[in-house]
């Protein structure tokens, strides 16, 4: 795996991502709430135009928790990810998943051939990236024509008024002063914004859609329906990762087009953006007659 300048990683948000697998290895999450979640990433993805024994990619697939429900419904499935921390959970919730192989790569470097994959996805790992659109265009490359990929990308706030985007930047301030943290001590406060943020904020949203209102403008009220494990977990990665890049709609829609994707597609629900594409014809450069 390439750790130089020239690999499209962040060392440390690497480490701290192995740390939060380990951590929160899914194993305390039920078969229907990770389920649900699943759902609501692969909603939008084309599962009936895969062909018979698909092989495709995970790209950064962390604690393997969307391949071990991929996986059933194709041929191969490559799981790959910069952090052999979190590949040594992955590899123990898959373990009985005889079509899956773990690859120690940056997304840059995925050991796989170009043009060759009948699908894709990478679900919360692109923004994490020094260069974003480097590592989507990384992922466009394995792809065979025509062959779907599915991107979940943090989002901008573009689609919510501004008091939220103000909300978002009193957040993120505190972002960047716990991320740099021992991870123990981030792990702590994360716990703690989980018990005194998320959790009432999340039950107040179900409280709301119990009494037949429609809470989806309230901050975290895609939280109503989750428990206290995931909370806790998505407050450590909300507030926990040194390095989070946030794009519009219009931004990713842009950027999946310069990687070749085409017939692009955006979940009209949360969590935003998730978007499937496909890639489009392979161009190839005619050599200049000598």
């Amino acid at each position: 795996m390439p750790t130089g300048p020239q690999a499209n990683l962040d060392a440390d948000t690497v480490a701290d991502f192995g740390r939060e697998w380990a951590r929160f290895d899914q194993s305390q999450v039920s078969e229907a709430e990770l389920a649900q979640m699943f759902e609501s990433y692969f909603a939008i993805f084309p599962w009936r135009d895969l062909p018979p024994g698909a092989e495709g990619f995970d790209a950064g697939c962390g604690s393997g928790r969307w391949a071990g429900l991929v996986a059933p419904r194709v041929g191969i499935l490559h799981c790959v990810d910069a952090s052999a921390a979190a590949l040594a959970v992955a590899s123990d919730r898959l373990a009985g998943a005889g079509n899956v192989t773990l690859h120690l790569a940056s997304l840059d470097a995925m050991p796989l051939a170009d043009a060759s994959q009948d699908f894709g996805y990478s679900l919360g790992v692109l923004h994490h990236l020094p260069d974003t659109e480097a590592g989507l265009a990384a992922c466009a490359r394995k792809l065979k024509p025509g062959a779907p990929f599915l991107a979940y990308i943090y989002y901008a706030f573009d689609n919510r008024p501004a008091w939220f985007r103000a909300l978002w930047r009193l957040s993120d301030g505190l972002r960047r002063l716990l991320a740099p943290a021992p991870f123990r001590v981030k792990s702590l406060v994360a716990d703690v914004i989980a018990a005194l943020v998320y959790w009432p904020l999340a039950r107040a949203a179900r409280l709301i859609e119990a009494l037949g209102g429609k809470p989806d403008a309230l901050p975290l009220a895609a939280y109503r329906k989750r428990s206290f494990y995931v909370m806790r977990n998505d407050a450590l990665d909300r507030f926990g990762t040194r390095l989070e890049r946030r794009f519009t709609a219009r931004q990713i829609e842009a950027m999946m087009r310069e990687a070749g994707l085409t017939d692009i597609r955006f979940s009209p629900t949360a969590p935003f953006w998730c978007a499937v594409g496909r890639r489009g014809p392979i161009r190839t450069v005619e050599p200049i007659p000598s």
